[in-house]
């Protein structure tokens, strides 16, 4: 990545060292969890809010996505799983997709329909259901496709691009991670954000399969993390102090003298270091109030409430990872 051929390296504040601590911490909780070791934690900030996992393909919504959307069943084409992909990503929320493929029996292309999936959403929302998960905020493209329920412009758009379009072929015949993040960006209410999320999901299928160490985008939250961690960036941007970080992984965990476990071998790749710098924003709120990010935000919003439903983890294939 020649990180290191940037002139001035970035100056870090005493909240990066609590970066790789929550880290370390959470992926603890992680095993812990799977081996049933209690407590999982000591950490009263960790036990007290809701915090993802060191590494993003690890999370419950991540987890449900690889082995019920895309690796539950193997006689779906790659298009068929491009849309089941985009379909549960867009909402985000486990218990949409299962309303949804209750009514149609299974989610493809042949059974895709703008009109059934509409009513079965509305009927979801006239029962004070909420569709779309908190996770981000999805832009309602009415001034794109003219509706005014906000999942039908987000139907119409699949059906007009990926259905009767040609975002599939885009997608595939990408040769870089960037490639595809750059063809779902122009995609109407699917900003920067949003766009590499999903880029990252498709990798986790065979329809494209890019290194995790080719390309980043920092979210909002990861700015915030890494303005709290670094009081200078030298000549870095956002996106090089990722790269940098996942650098120099090893290096911190050993000065720190934390025997951080990786998953299965697999060290954090850059998504996971963005991530962790949004999950050090949000903890950081606690443990370092007196560093104020750029979206001044001061409290965490969201407790930890165990869902009580074990998991069964389970990677893409070509990561060759077990647990």
């Amino acid at each position: 990545m020649n990180i290191y051929n940037k002139r001035k390296r970035p100056t870090a504040s005493k909240v990066f060292d609590t970066y790789w601590k929550f880290a370390y911490e959470r992926q603890n909780i992680f095993f812990n969890r799977i081996h049933k070791i209690t407590p999982l934690t000591n950490d009263a900030i960790l036990l007290q809010y809701k915090f993802t996992n060191a590494y993003r393909a690890s999370d419950r919504v991540s987890q449900y996505l690889i082995n019920e959307v895309i690796y539950k069943e193997n006689n779906f084409s790659e298009k068929d799983l491009l849309l089941r992909i985009l379909l549960f990503k867009i909402f985000n929320k486990i218990e949409t997709w299962e309303i949804i493929q209750s009514n149609l029996n299974k989610i493809d292309l042949s059974s895709f329909s703008f009109k059934n999936i509409s009513h079965i959403l509305e009927v979801l929302m006239s029962l004070k259901k909420s569709i779309y998960s908190a996770a981000y905020i999805m832009a309602s493209g009415k001034n794109y496709y003219g509706f005014d329920r906000k999942h039908d412009n987000h139907l119409k758009l699949l059906e007009k691009e990926l259905v009767a379009g040609s975002l599939f072929e885009k997608i595939k015949d990408s040769k870089t991670i960037e490639e595809v993040y750059l063809n779902l960006k122009k995609l109407p209410t699917f900003g920067e954000f949003l766009a590499f999320q999903l880029t990252i999901d498709i990798n986790y299928s065979n329809i494209i399969n890019f290194s995790e160490m080719d390309f980043i985008v920092a979210g909002p939250g990861a700015k915030d993390g890494i303005h709290k961690c670094f009081s200078d960036f030298g000549d870095f941007n956002y996106s090089d102090i990722i790269k940098y970080v996942t650098e120099i992984q090893e290096s911190e965990f050993e000065r720190l003298e934390l025997d951080f476990k990786t998953l299965g071998g697999r060290k954090l790749q850059l998504i996971d270091c963005q991530n962790l710098f949004c999950e050090t924003d949000k903890y950081s709120r606690v443990k370092h109030p007196e560093f104020i990010g750029k979206s001044k935000r001061v409290r965490i919003k969201q407790t930890y409430k165990p869902k009580g439903v074990e998991i069964n983890y389970s990677y893409p294939p070509s990561w060759e990872i077990t647990i």
